[in-house]
């Protein structure tokens, strides 16, 4: 059970533990405090009163951490760090603050990051900071400002906004030396295409479309023996994954991608 607030010691008493951990020194602690080294021992002495265990064990000029002393001060180095940035923040409006924005590789990569020039050139004084990864950061410990992120109308949290929809494809990409107008051309097109990686974090039921889309290539297509290494990647085993990419239309238009129907 959470330990009620009217409980919690003082805010200078954890201060004070917090400056001697990170110094090892009673003295130091007092220097960065600006206190005599007695004031800041009675904080480390009413505070482990308050706790009822010993924090620092104490030797001749030196201290080290006891086992209850080093798990609180991981905890609380962490909270006071927080109150720090918090405090520099708030008495330093002026200063410009970088937007950070949270997307999947993906979606960073395809999506954001080519567009990011234009945003700069309508708010040259934006700082825009994107922050790729396909896990779900939080927001908060993160001092993130927007999470892009795939979500169903039924699972989208309160106040989100509708970006776009998904449409999922299955794409290829073009082998070297093979030209996209000769490729269609026969019924082996498919050994002028290589099946992309499909996204580790894809859902299901698209992995299940992908996993569907290799079998078929594999009971097709049977590459020559002197077929390219990437041609002959066309027929991938049956437990291969395959690209579908909701991200490749424009890379489709562009012709580095052949969308497969």
């Amino acid at each position: 059970m959470t330990t009620p607030l009217v409980r919690l010691a003082p805010l200078d008493l954890i201060r004070g533990f917090v400056a001697v951990g990170r110094r090892m020194s009673v003295t130091l602690a007092a220097e960065d405090l600006c206190l005599t080294q007695s004031a800041v021992s009675r904080q480390i002495h009413s505070l482990e009163d308050a706790l009822g265990v010993s924090l620092f064990h104490r030797g001749y000029r030196s201290i080290s951490f006891t086992p209850a002393g080093e798990r609180l001060f991981r905890t609380a180095d962490g909270v006071v760090r927080q109150l720090q940035d918090a405090f520099e923040t708030i008495t330093r409006p002026a200063e410009k603050q970088p937007v950070t924005i949270t997307a999947g590789i993906g979606v960073a990569s395809r999506w954001l990051l080519p567009r990011l020039s234009e945003l700069q050139r309508r708010y040259p004084a934006l700082d825009v900071r994107v922050a790729a990864n396909d896990k779900f950061l939080d927001l908060r410990t993160e001092n993130i400002d927007l999470a892009i992120r795939h979500a169903s109308v039924a699972d989208a949290p309160a106040g989100a906004t509708r970006l776009f929809d998904e449409t999922i494809l299955a794409a290829a990409g073009p082998s070297p030396g093979v030209a996209p107008a000769d490729a269609g051309k026969s019924e082996r097109s498919a050994n002028a295409y290589w099946l992309l990686q499909a996204d580790s974090n894809a859902r299901q039921d698209v992995r299940d479309v992908a996993r569907w889309i290799a079998e078929q290539a594999h009971a097709a297509a049977e590459p020559t023996a002197n077929a390219s290494p990437l041609a002959r990647s066309a027929a991938p085993a049956p437990n291969a994954d395959v690209a579908l990419d909701a991200l490749a239309v424009e890379d489709t238009a562009a012709g580095e991608r052949v969308a497969l129907s």
